[in-house]
């Protein structure tokens, strides 16, 4: 029988997100608290796509709600709490990278199958596949000095994911992000845009 799917909804005065708190990359939002997980489980497809023949998610249950912020309403989870500062054990960290690595490839392959022009918005809008990987890019480095981690710009992306593995591996200095948050908060990243790019597949 699966294991319970651990959730923490992260609650905005716009925004409910709902995150598969050991699944990192399955978090999804919605205008409210049952909204929010339902998006959540209707994600568990394209989830299963990325993680693989472990994916294997039993009934929900929501162990944390967390008071969400102005990034919340934005419309990108901000917020940890105290199942994302639990330790770390080596195995848990070598499943967290396994999964991390995989959002990575989810991310490149949706990339590599589509073309640069992107289907726009009602109204034109909308970036392109490069510039969404741009953005996906810049957006780790950033991330990655929450984790204690510096590259110089333009640092060759697997260079770069690789430094993010090892600040996993290390753990995140004090003041820092707490790693588990970090790694959803990635994983969240990459396949949100992952899944934009591929909803505007012309």
């Amino acid at each position: 029988m699966p294991n319970p799917t651990r959730v923490s909804l992260e609650l905005g005065r716009t925004w409910v997100f709902a995150s598969a708190l050991d699944w990192p990359g399955w978090c999804r939002r919605g205008k409210g608290e049952e909204a929010a997980i339902d998006t959540l489980l209707d994600y568990a497809a394209r989830y299963a796509e990325v993680a693989g023949p472990g994916f294997d998610p039993g009934e929900v249950h929501v162990v944390e709600r967390l008071t969400g912020d102005t990034t919340t309403d934005f419309g990108a989870p901000s917020r940890w709490g105290g199942c994302d500062e639990e330790p770390l054990l080596a195995a848990e960290t070598d499943r967290l990278a396994g999964l991390l690595t995989a959002c990575w490839a989810g991310f490149d392959e949706i990339v590599a199958g589509v073309p640069e022009v992107l289907r726009k918005g009602p109204r034109g809008g909308g970036r392109d596949r490069d510039a969404i990987a741009a953005h996906v890019r810049e957006a780790e480095r950033a991330y990655g000095r929450k984790l204690g981690v510096r590259v110089p710009p333009r640092t060759p992306w697997d260079e770069q994911r690789d430094a993010l593995l090892g600040a996993m591996r290390s753990g995140a200095p004090e003041g820092a992000w707490p790693v588990r948050y970090g790694v959803r908060r990635i994983a969240w990243h990459l396949l949100d845009h992952a899944w934009e790019i591929e909803d505007k597949r012309p």
